[in-house]
C-alpha cells in the first residue's frame, strides 16, 4: 500500500507532519480529515503528487474551448462505460471534425501508448488545458475515479463558457451601437458638413456659435483625420503594451476596483470564479495548499490575486484562511465569516459553494443592470450629439427665413 507524507493543521497554530498508508491520495485526505485534520499538502513518499509542466508540443490550429469541454464529457462517459482510455481517445479523435482536434487526440493517444500518464500527455498542451484541469486529471488517476473528475471539470467548464457568453452578449448591443454611432458622427463631420459650409459662406453674415463650433470640429477633423486615427492607434498600442507590465497590470487592477458600481462587480466576479474552482478542488481530494496554488491563478485582478497568495502564506504558517481574508477588508465579509464556518466545521468545500453560487447571482444581476443602465445612457448621449449637430447645421437657415419674414 502506498505511503503518503503530509502536512496538516491540528489547531489554530499546531501543524502536524507524518506519513499514512492509504490506497489513494484521496483515501489519504479523507482519513485525515476525519480525524479532524485539515489537510495542508499530501504526497507519495516516493514522488509528488503532482507532475511536472511540460512544454508545449507543436503549434496546432485553432481549437474551441467548447471543444476540449465535449472532448472532456465524452471521454467520461466512455471511460465510465469500461472503454479503455487508448480505445475511447482513438473513437473521440476519430468522430472529431476538426483536424488540429484530432491531431492533438492522437498525440496524447501515442505518449500514454508510451507508458506515460495521461496528464502528463494533457501537460504538453498548456494553452489548452490549464492547471486546474490537469490538477483535476491528476487527482482522478491516483484516486482511480478519473471519470468523475473528467465529468467534474466539464461542469465547471461549461458554467465559465456561459459567463463568459453572457457577458458577451450584455456587450455585444451597446458596442455596436457605440460603433454605429461614432461612424455617423464622423461621417457627418468629414462628409456633409463641407458642402454646407460652401453654402454657409454664400451667406454674408456671422454664423451662429453651435454653427461655428460644428464648422471648426469638421474642418479641424477633414485636415488631422489620418493623423488622428495614427494617434489613437499608436496609444491604443502603447496602453496595451504597459498593460502586460507588472506596474500596469498593478494600476490597471486599482482603477477597475476603484470604478463605482463596476468595482463592486469585478470583485463578486472574480471571487465566484475563484471559490467555483477551490471547491471543485478540494472536493476532488486535492489538498488545501495545492488547491489554492491552483486556483489563485484563475483570477485576473492583480490586486485581488496578490490577498488570496498572502492569505494562502498565512494558512501554510498555520492562521486561518478565513481569518486571514477578513483582515484584507477588501473581501466581502460574507465570504470571510462562511469560510472561517467552513473550516471550523470541516466543510469547507460546501462554504466555498455557497459563496461561489451567491456571487454568481450577484454577477447576473449585475450584469442585468449595468446592460440596462448602459444602453439608455448611449441613446440619450449619441441622441444629444446628433441632435447638437443637425439644430447647429440648420441654425443659420432658421436665421434667414426669420430675417425674411
Amino acid at each position: 500500500m502506498p505511503t503518503y507524507k503530509y502536512r496538516a493543521k491540528k489547531g489554530p497554530q499546531d501543524i502536524l507532519e507524518g506519513t499514512l498508508e492509504a490506497q489513494s491520495q484521496k483515501e489519504a485526505v479523507e482519513r485525515l480529515s476525519q480525524t479532524g485534520y485539515l489537510p495542508l499538502s499530501v504526497e507519495l513518499e516516493a514522488r509528488a503528487s503532482f507532475g511536472r509542466k511540460q512544454g508545449a508540443r507543436g503549434a496546432l490550429g485553432r481549437i474551441k474551448s467548447r471543444e476540449i469541454t465535449l472532448f472532456s464529457r465524452q471521454l467520461a462517459s466512455l471511460l465510465k462505460a469500461g472503454v479503455p482510455i487508448l480505445r475511447a481517445l482513438d473513437i473521440i479523435a476519430e468522430q472529431s471534425e476538426n483536424h488540429s482536434l484530432k491531431s492533438m487526440l492522437l498525440g496524447i493517444r501515442n505518449a500514454v501508448k508510451d507508458g506515460g500518464t495521461f496528464s502528463s500527455a494533457l501537460g504538453a498542451y498548456p494553452k489548452l488545458f490549464s492547471s486546474l484541469y490537469l490538477a483535476m486529471v491528476r487527482t482522478g488517476e491516483n484516486s482511480g475515479a478519473l471519470p468523475q473528475a473528467l465529468l467534474r471539470i466539464a461542469e465547471y467548464r461549461v458554467k465559465q463558457e456561459a459567463l463568459l457568453s453572457r457577458i458577451k452578449m450584455s456587450m455585444a448591443y451597446p458596442a455596436l451601437m457605440a460603433l454605429v454611432g461614432v461612424a455617423t458622427i464622423i461621417f457627418m463631420f468629414v462628409f456633409v458638413m463641407p458642402r454646407l459650409m460652401g453654402i454657409y459662406g454664400t451667406l454674408g453674415q456671422d454664423l451662429p456659435l453651435p454653427t461655428r463650433i460644428l464648422i471648426a470640429i469638421s474642418s479641424t477633423l477633414r485636415h488631422t483625420f489620418l493623423w488622428l486615427i495614427m494617434g489613437v492607434a499608436g496609444m491604443l498600442a502603447l496602453i496595451g503594451r504597459n498593460l502586460k507590465t507588472q506596474a500596469g497590470k498593478m494600476f490597471f487592477s486599482l482603477l477597475q476596483l476603484r470604478l463605482p458600481i463596476v468595482g463592486s462587480f469585478i470583485v463578486k466576479a472574480e471571487l465566484s470564479r475563484f471559490c467555483a474552482t477551490l471547491e471543485l478542488l478540494i472536493k476532488s481530494g486535492t489538498p488545501i495548499l495545492k488547491a489554492l496554488d491552483v486556483s489563485i491563478p484563475v483570477i485576473e485582478n492583480e490586486i485581488i490575486k496578490n490577498l488570496l497568495r498572502k492569505s494562502s502564506k498565512e494558512l501554510e504558517q498555520g492562521g486561518a484562511f478565513g481569518k486571514s481574508l477578513k483582515n484584507a477588508k477588501l473581501f466581502p465579509l460574507f465570504m470571510s465569516n462562511l469560510i472561517s464556518v467552513g473550516e471550523e466545521s470541516g466543510r469547507l468545500d460546501e462554504a466555498l459553494s455557497e459563496v461561489a453560487l451567491s456571487y454568481e447571482h450577484d454577477t447576473d444581476e449585475g450584469l442585468s443592470m449595468m446592460s440596462n443602465l448602459l444602453e439608455p445612457l448611449m441613446i440619450l448621449a449619441m441622441g444629444l450629439i446628433v441632435g447638437f449637430i443637425v439644430v447647429a447645421m440648420l441654425l443659420p437657415i432658421f436665421e434667414i427665413n426669420a430675417m425674411v419674414q
